[in-house]
């Protein structure tokens, strides 16, 4: 999965890298799709400067926010089983959630419906940035689905045998015995039971229940530990494609007081992002090594975006029909994970947890810390 992730990012830098070589054939022209005039020499050394400023504000920010889950283990309140957690977690849930539905997909629309798009083709007819929403959402529904399986199946060839391979293909008509066994007037301790068996064969456990059965150990240890693996690098791939977009365009931007207001922006956007990755992170259970490396993939993609963003500044045309098809594209599918990610595997998986079911306080808390994250970063579209 890392080896993928990075292939991933590689083949978006080089397209971007293609589209930035490719000005406009019309880019002398003084038109709103042309690559525009020279900008004040002054304006270049005070944007640089900002540009500057803007790498270690965000690689700070970035860090900052993937970091405090990382290290809230060590404080009791901020352990994953803790309520503060939960409340952290949903809302960073609406953070991407909102980065989603206000922040990239308007982008990828705005792109890929430009008028500087060639005028004989499909671009103007079709919906292609919902198209590539889609895409991205079923690509990861694919991934998470088949990814699940694959660790099903590798537990389950180093199980003990039979007897573990009869308990994984038939979770529900486990559950179904124990539930007609139960007494129906038996007080207390089989009514505690019903909740989690009913968790157990909701649609959102994707074969968590399997998965539990085949390693064995407690549902909430096994559980988390596999399938925010599978959540946390998803996440972090759909976050990464969309950080090296805003960091190219960040860079390759000339005016500063365009770059001014991004800078602050994009350090509140990248810390959000960053606890949102995080917490899974965090679930996941991943050695200190492999924790480190997500950190820093996560940390480093918009500032080396910015970077790139300043090498190619002096012939990148961010309105050059190839700039716009593939950075529209890119952002679409983006959206498309992180939309499916926050909502399916993030906030769904949370707001049925028979924990948060049973408490209603806790309950009423993880629905408005997702509404505070999601309304937050919506206010940063003004400025990001």
């Amino acid at each position: 999965m890392t080896k993928l992730r990075a292939l991933l990012l590689a083949a978006a830098v080089a397209l971007l890298l293609v589209a930035a070589a490719r000005a406009d054939d019309d880019a002398g022209a003084a038109d709103e799709c042309g690559a525009g005039g020279e900008a004040a020499q002054a304006d270049r050394a005070r944007a640089k400067s900002l540009k500057i400023a803007a790498f270690f504000s965000i690689l700070v920010c970035g860090a900052l926010g993937c970091l405090l889950p990382v290290l809230g283990r060590r404080v009791p309140a901020l352990r994953p089983d803790g309520d503060v957690f939960f409340l952290i977690k949903a809302f960073a849930a609406g953070v991407i959630l909102a980065t989603g539905f206000i922040h990239i997909l308007p982008d990828a629309f705005e792109n890929l419906t430009s008028e500087c798009l060639p005028a004989g083709g499909p671009w103007q007819d079709f919906p292609f940035a919902g198209l590539g929403a889609m895409v991205g959402a079923i690509g990861t529904l694919i991934v998470d689905t088949v990814a699940t399986g694959y660790f099903t199946r590798l537990h389950l060839k180093k199980g003990p045998g039979a007897e573990v391979v009869a308990v994984a293909a038939a979770p529900t008509a486990a559950v179904a015995d124990v539930e007609k066994q139960a007494p129906p007037h038996d007080g207390g301790e089989h009514e505690g039971h019903v909740p989690v068996h009913t968790h157990a064969t909701h649609g959102h456990a994707h074969g968590s229940t399997a998965l539990v059965a085949a390693v064995g150990g407690g549902e909430d240890d096994k559980e988390h530990t596999l399938r925010h693996r599978v959540i946390s690098q998803v996440l972090e791939l759909g976050i990464v494609v969309h950080s090296v977009i805003i960091g190219i365009s960040l860079g390759a931007s000339e005016d500063p007081s365009t770059i001014k207001p991004l800078v602050v922006a994009l350090s509140f956007h990248q810390m959000f992002e960053g606890m949102g990755l995080g917490g899974c992170i965090v679930q996941a259970k991943f050695k200190a090594r492999s924790i480190v490396t997500m950190v820093l993939f996560f940390c480093l993609t918009t500032p080396v975006g910015i970077l790139i963003g300043i090498g190619i500044s002096s012939g990148y045309n961010e309105n050059s029909p190839t700039a716009l098809i593939v950075e529209g594209l890119l952002n679409s599918v983006a959206a498309g994970i992180l939309v499916y990610m926050a909502l399916v595997d993030l906030l769904a998986e949370d707001f049925m947890n028979p924990r948060v079911q049973s408490r209603g306080k806790l309950q009423l808390g993880i629905n408005v810390s997702m509404l505070v994250g999601a309304g937050l970063m919506s206010m940063l579209a003004k400025w990001a």
